[in-house]
Parts: structure tokens; C-alpha cells; sequence
């Protein structure tokens, strides 16, 4: 079992004897912490702007990124084949995703800046690559969780992004494929389906939201919380028994 904290730590458990196997510092809260696929790395990212890939063989820190000065990384996410890590970095009046892709030769990481776009014009929540990895989910303050096309050939290189005004960067990366705009307050988290097809949201407004993406349509509300909802799961995996 993993956690990240507000104190400033990555955390590894043994789950059966609840004991702390790895312990690693970033020195700010940590806002969110995923499992590569491999298994053998962590990547983390915190309030400071930094993200760090955990080398769990090494015991160490072998990447840290930092997108933005003094903007704090929200969410980040790995791809379900290894072959990109996008992050979600944002204030009041800016919300980007970042992407790299990321390559392993002989059991070593690098990674490739790929593009970077405008997703929202404030707080980013969350930022979810789909399991077929043809989708990006992102959730905001603004009320909407947006979808955006993963396509790497058709958008314009973090190298040349230096040159387009920040008001054109919306258009720079992925393509905007749909807004799901039935919510009424800041939209926390997401869950895809397992075909890519649904999507789950959690919102302020109490609400957790099943959507048909192809029709965008809402298939299914839950409230029974009586305050807001901030996170969801789905279980979208088991075989029929």
C-alpha cells in the first residue's frame, strides 16, 4: 500500500503487518502519488511544483520535475502501457496538463517533454489518462470535467511553446473532445471505465455522476453524502464468477 500526506511524505506499508517499508521526503504536502506500471516506480508530485519519480530498486529519487515555478502539481498520471506521464498544474487563473513520454532502455527511465496545453482557466483537481490511453479526463473548479484527445502526432512540441501567447496554448496540445457540464460546484475526481467508454465524477454539489462519454450524457446519479464528494473508484475489472 502506498499514501501521500500533508506532512510532506511517500509512504510504502507491508499490508499485512502494517509497518512502513519505504519512507520518501519532499519537504512540502503531497497532493497525489501514483504506481508506474512496472511496478518498480512511484511518481509523486506536491504543493511546491515537483515531481518526482521514486526508483524503488534504488531506493531513491531518479527524476525531479518542476513545470511551473511556484505553482503547485495537483494530480498526475501514468499511462496503463508506461509510455506517458502527463501532470496537472495550476492557481486561480491557470490550469495546464503537461505530458512527457516516457522511455525505458535497460531498465532506465528518461523522459521526453512532449506538450503542454491550457485544460482550464482555473484549479485543475484532477488529470486521468483512460486504460486504452486514447483519452485524458480532467477535473476543475470550474464545475466541468473536460475530455481531450491523447494525440501525439497533431499538437505543437513544449520546444515551441515558448513563442504562442499563454490565451493560445488551449488550442497548443490535445484536442478538446467534450465538456460534462451537469455539475454544480468544483469538480474533485474521476474514474474511467475499464473499455474507456464511462466515466465517474465527483462533485462539491454532493454528487457522483456516471457518464456515457460517447453521448455525453449522465446515465446515472449517486447522492447519498450529505457533504461533498471528493473522490471516487470504480470496480470495473472483476470477472463474471
Amino acid at each position: 500500500m502506498v499514501t501521500s500526506s500533508e506532512d510532506g511524505t511517500v509512504k510504502i506499508w507491508d499490508t499485512r503487518s502494517g509497518h512502513i517499508q519505504r519512507n520518501y521526503s519532499h519537504g512540502v504536502p503531497v497532493n497525489d502519488v501514483v504506481i508506474h506500471p512496472n511496478q518498480g516506480e512511484l511518481i509523486s508530485c506536491d504543493r511546491g511544483g515537483n515531481v518526482r519519480i521514486w526508483d524503488l530498486g534504488e531506493n531513491k529519487c531518479s527524476h525531479q520535475l518542476v513545470p511551473e515555478e511556484d505553482k503547485s502539481v495537483a494530480s498526475v498520471t501514468v499511462a496503463t502501457d508506461g509510455s506517458l506521464l502527463c501532470a496537472a498544474v495550476s492557481n486561480s487563473v491557470h490550469g495546464a496538463v503537461y505530458v512527457w513520454r516516457l522511455i525505458t532502455v535497460r531498465d532506465v527511465t528518461s523522459l521526453v517533454p512532449v506538450t503542454k496545453f491550457k485544460a482550464h482557466g482555473t484549479y485543475i483537481t484532477r488529470v486521468l489518462l483512460s486504460p486504452d490511453v486514447r483519452h485524458l479526463a480532467t477535473c476543475s473548479a470550474d464545475h466541468t470535467a473536460r475530455i481531450w484527445a491523447v494525440d501525439l502526432e497533431n499538437t505543437v512540441q513544449q520546444a515551441d511553446l515558448d513563442s504562442i501567447e499563454e490565451e493560445d496554448q488551449e488550442s497548443a496540445g490535445f484536442e478538446l473532445e467534450q465538456e460534462l457540464d451537469g455539475h454544480q460546484r468544483w469538480v474533485w475526481d474521476c474514474a474511467f471505465s475499464a473499455d474507456s467508454a464511462y466515466l465517474v465524477t465527483a462533485c462539491s454539489d454532493h454528487y457522483a455522476r456516471l457518464w456515457e462519454l460517447q453521448s455525453k450524457t449522465i446515465i446515472r446519479q449517486y447522492n447519498g453524502h450529505h457533504r461533498g464528494a471528493v473522490c471516487v473508484a470504480l470496480n470495473d475489472y472483476s470477472e463474471t464468477r
